[in-house]
């Protein structure tokens, strides 16, 4: 009998004392607790929907997001600021290495296919513009709307970024191939809404944003500044002479990679256990949220789309 109570005590010490050291876990499901996450700021829109949506049907989660420039949200992931964070771009081999030397598994998972949208003032009559003459413009090769439109009325070409850490620099650097700085007639704002207030107030610029900005009609943001800007039509990667076809960034048109600025969007989580950044990132990749994303004017990663073509 002593034998068997001091067995029976040790059982009960090693279970509680399991209960103790695991109690934020066991608090914790995957549709409740209190997490924070970080989120490129040009998902913004995007994010906010999912966020509410999923609060709304789980009552006990709450979801903080930290919104930031790409760089900044991966450097809050990277010093576990954070339980996941999205991005256009997975971690490079450091990170990921790093990651795991500090016994972190990270796992990526595509959410959807985004693009970088052109904008510029609505009363701007050059909407068209071939790949060459943006990789011109980076390069600063070319600087004035003339060189594009002999009969262009507008001077200098100012282009303006959301961010100099943003996901949107990185790409047209890595897309376009640039080893250079860009020309002094780039300079970036601090977001993606000043970029677009900058173009509202400026004939000569071109502003380069994500498209979720402007690509939700229903969006009380995105339609304010549709009535007030034109989206560029860019021309198909080889189209030099400007007689091939012109591309707008619509859903279609980056699901098919008609438009040649496309790219992919990811989550990167580092949770251990199954808990409410899995509950989400589940949430968001199978069918409401990615019905979400295809309402918000981007391509799912995970939902098939029907296409219609119209003659």
């Amino acid at each position: 009998m002593k034998i068997e109570f001091i067995i029976s005590a040790v059982i009960a010490f090693i279970f509680l004392a399991g209960c103790g050291s695991n109690s934020g876990q066991i608090n914790e499901t995957p549709t409740s607790g209190n997490i924070k996450i970080a989120v490129d700021e040009a998902y913004k829109l995007l994010f906010d929907t999912e966020i509410d949506t999923f609060e709304s049907l789980y009552k006990y989660a709450k979801i903080n997001p930290i919104y930031k420039p790409e760089g900044e949200a991966i450097a809050l992931f990277m010093k576990d600021s954070v339980r996941f964070v999205v991005a256009s771009r997975k971690l490079t081999d450091a990170e990921d290495q790093l990651l795991r030397s500090q016994k972190y598994i990270p796992k990526t998972e595509k959410i959807c296919y985004d693009a970088l949208a052109f904008i510029i003032n609505k009363d701007n009559q050059d909407s068209l513009l071939l790949y060459d003459n943006i990789k011109d413009i980076f390069s600063g090769k070319i600087t004035k709307w003339t060189e594009i439109n002999p009969k262009s009325t507008l001077g200098d070409i100012t282009v303006v970024f959301d961010n100099n850490q943003s996901g949107n620099t990185r790409m047209i650097k890595e897309k376009l191939e640039l080893k250079n700085n860009f020309p002094s007639n780039c300079f970036a704002v601090k977001s993606n809404p000043e970029v677009l207030s900058y173009i509202e107030k400026n004939k000569n610029a071109i502003g380069i944003i994500s498209v979720n900005w402007i690509s939700d009609k229903n969006d009380s943001v995105s339609h304010r500044f549709l009535k007030n800007m034109r989206v560029v039509s860019v021309g198909s990667i080889g189209n030099t002479d400007g007689t091939g076809d012109y591309w707008k960034p619509y859903v279609g048109n980056i699901a098919d990679g008609s438009y040649p600025f496309t790219r992919e969007v990811y989550i990167i989580n580092r949770e251990t256990f199954t808990g409410l950044g899995t509950g989400f990132v589940s949430f968001i990749t199978h069918d409401k949220g990615q019905r979400i994303i295809l309402k918000s004017g981007l391509m799912p990663a995970t939902m098939p789309v029907r296409y219609i073509e119209t003659k």
